[in-house]
């Protein structure tokens, strides 16, 4: 049990650098998907040799960024409480 001399550990949530990535990632695929669904035409598809580039690069991002939400939801980060109390420390001018 925590007291007030020894600072609970928590978990990093919304900062964790995974999230950020994976939102990042995620934003790019819903983007790329759009344009490979509606927006390519025959003739970029011709140029690609046969292949909607978008549509496959877009899809293949949603699936890295819900793989990195699986991750961070699974293997949380966990802030050592050691830490938070020696920025407190320091903050504080000890």
């Amino acid at each position: 049990m925590a007291t007030e001399s020894q600072p609970r550990a928590h978990k990093a949530g919304a900062f964790d650098i995974r999230l950020i990535i994976a939102l990042l990632i995620g934003v790019y695929g819903v983007i790329l998907t759009i344009m490979g669904i509606w927006v390519t035409s025959a003739e970029e598809i011709a140029k690609a040799a046969g292949v909607n580039i978008n549509l496959w690069a877009g899809i293949g991002m949603l699936v890295v960024a819900a793989l990195f939400v699986v991750w961070a939801l699974v293997r949380p980060l966990v802030v050592p409480a050691a830490t938070e109390s020696d920025d407190t420390a320091a903050v504080a001018g000890e």
